[in-house]
C-alpha cells in the first residue's frame, strides 16, 4: 500500500518561494560504473599476477610494493574521477534550483507590483480624470474669450470731426491697433493669469486670465504656457507636485538684463529628478515638444524682459511662484539656459 501523495512536487517551488531539497539516489549510474572498473581491474590485476611466475626472494619486498601500488593506484584513480562527476552533476542540479528560485523571487515581484499598480489605477483615473475636465473648461473659456462681439461703425457727426480738428488731441493714423488704445494690462492680473485659475470656481483667476488674453503679448505667452503645461502633464509632470528653490528678485533681474552662466544658475531651482529626466527624454525623442518648449523659453524671456524694468521686488517673486514660471526653470534647466 502507497503512502499519501505529497501536496506538491519536491523539485517545484513550495507556496512561499522555498524550494524543497529532491532526494539524491544512493548510489547512480556514476557509482556503478565505477564498481564496474573497479572490478573488471582488480580481476584483471590478479589474474596477472597469478599466471605470471615467482619472483626471487631478493626482490620479494619490493616487488610487493609495486604490486599494491600497480593495483589500487588505477583503482583509487576511478574513485576520484567517480567523486568529481557526482560533485560536478550535484552543482548543476543546485545551479538549476537556485536559478527557479530567482526566477519564481522574480515573478512575485512582478505580481506585487502589478497588484499594487492595479491599486492605485482607480485614484489615477480619477485624478486623470479631473485634469480632463478641468482641461475642457479652460479651453471652453479661452475659446469664449478669444472671440469678441464687433460694435458697428457710428459715422462722427459734424460737431465730433471739428472738436476733433480743432482740439487738442492729435489725431491718430489709419490702422491704429486696437491695443495701442487699451489700457495697459495691470501687473496683478498678468501675475493671476500666468498661475492660471486654480479650480473650475476660481472667479477671480478666470477673470483675471480674461482681462490678460486682451493684451496681445500677454496671451502670446499664456498660449505657450497652456501647451507647454498640457504636453508636460502627458509624462505625469505637474507643476503642483515641483518645489523649486525661489531665487532672489537680483538674480531674476539679472537674467532680465542678459546675463547668463553661473551667476543666474540658481534660477533653475528644480530638484525633481524624476520631472527632469522625463523632460530630457521628451526633449530628445520628440521635436512637437522641443519646439513647444523652445517657443515658450522665447516667449517667456522676451516677456519678462520687458515686465522687470517697471515691477517691483514683490511682484517679481510673486511671478516667479506661478506656474508659468515653474515650467520654465524645469525647462530651462534642461535646455541649458542657465548655463
Amino acid at each position: 500500500m502507497s503512502g499519501p501523495k505529497p501536496d506538491h512536487d519536491p523539485a517545484q517551488p513550495t507556496p512561499f518561494g522555498v524550494y524543497d531539497q529532491p532526494k539524491r539516489q544512493m548510489v547512480t549510474g556514476i557509482e556503478i560504473v565505477a564498481i564496474l572498473l573497479s572490478v573488471l581491474w582488480l580481476g584483471g590485476a590478479l589474474a596477472y599476477f597469478f599466471v605470471s611466475p615467482p619472483q626471487q626472494p631478493a626482490a620479494i619486498g619490493v616487488g610487493f610494493l609495486v604490486t599494491m601500488l600497480a593495483v589500487f593506484m588505477p583503482v583509487a584513480m576511478i574513485w576520484v574521477a567517480a567523486t568529481a562527476a557526482r560533485s560536478s552533476r550535484v552543482m548543476r542540479e543546485e545551479s538549476h534550483r537556485l536559478q527557479a528560485a530567482i526566477d519564481a523571487i522574480r515573478h512575485a515581484y512582478v505580481t506585487q507590483q502589478q497588484r499594487a499598480t492595479i491599486g492605485q489605477e482607480p485614484s489615477v483615473a480619477k485624478k486623470l480624470d479631473e485634469i480632463a475636465e478641468t482641461a475642457r473648461k479652460t479651453e471652453t473659456t479661452l475659446a469664449t474669450f478669444s472671440t469678441k462681439r464687433r460694435e458697428p461703425v457710428r459715422p462722427a457727426s459734424q460737431t465730433e470731426q471739428a472738436a476733433d480738428v480743432n482740439g487738442d488731441q492729435g489725431s491718430l493714423e489709419l490702422g491704429t491697433p486696437a491695443e495701442t488704445l487699451s489700457p495697459p494690462l495691470p501687473s496683478d492680473d498678468f501675475i493671476r493669469a500666468l498661475n492660471f485659475p486654480e479650480t473650475a470656481e476660481d472667479i477671480d483667476g478666470f477673470s483675471a486670465l480674461r482681462r490678460a488674453l486682451k493684451d496681445r503679448k500677454a496671451a502670446q505667452l499664456i498660449q505657450a504656457a497652456q501647451d507647454i503645461l498640457t504636453l508636460l502633464s502627458q509624462d505625469g509632470i505637474y507643476m503642483d507636485d515641483l518645489r523649486p528653490d525661489l531665487s532672489r528678485p537680483e538674480v531674476w533681474r539679472q537674467f532680465a538684463q542678459g546675463t547668463r552662466g553661473r551667476a543666474v544658475a540658481a534660477l533653475g531651482g528644480v530638484r525633481d529628478r524624476s520631472s527632469l529626466a522625463l523632460t530630457a527624454g521628451r526633449m530628445k525623442q520628440d521635436p512637437i515638444f522641443r519646439d513647444a518648449a523652445h517657443h515658450f523659453l522665447r516667449r517667456f524671456d522676451q516677456m519678462f524682459t520687458e515686465f522687470e524694468p517697471e515691477a517691483s521686488d514683490e511682484e517679481i517673486s510673486a511671478l516667479s511662484d506661478t506656474r508659468t514660471a515653474r515650467a520654465f526653470m524645469l525647462l530651462g534647466r534642461v535646455a541649458g539656459t542657465f548655463d
